[in-house]
């Protein structure tokens, strides 16, 4: 890895994320399930399920969580 990007990645520091690529494994981890609209924002991400329900996280990690939970209390 060239120093530039390395100093470049230390930068960014571990708390910023890609929204972009986070929103698309999102959707790709979730749309079968009946989840869409994923979205990212002043730091709230947001999905919303089939029925209509609106499920919110403050990382990709806890609107996951968000989303397994509100999945598995439907089966």
């Amino acid at each position: 890895m060239a120093a530039g990007q390395a100093t470049a990645r230390q930068q960014r520091g571990g708390s910023e994320v890609d929204e972009e690529r986070a929103l698309a494994e999102l959707e790709l981890a979730w749309a079968d399930g009946g989840y869409h609209g994923f979205s990212a924002g002043d730091g709230l991400w947001s999905a919303i399920s089939s029925a209509g329900d609106v499920l919110t996280g403050h990382t990709p990690d806890a609107l996951t969580r968000t989303i397994r939970a509100h999945w598995q209390a439907m089966q």
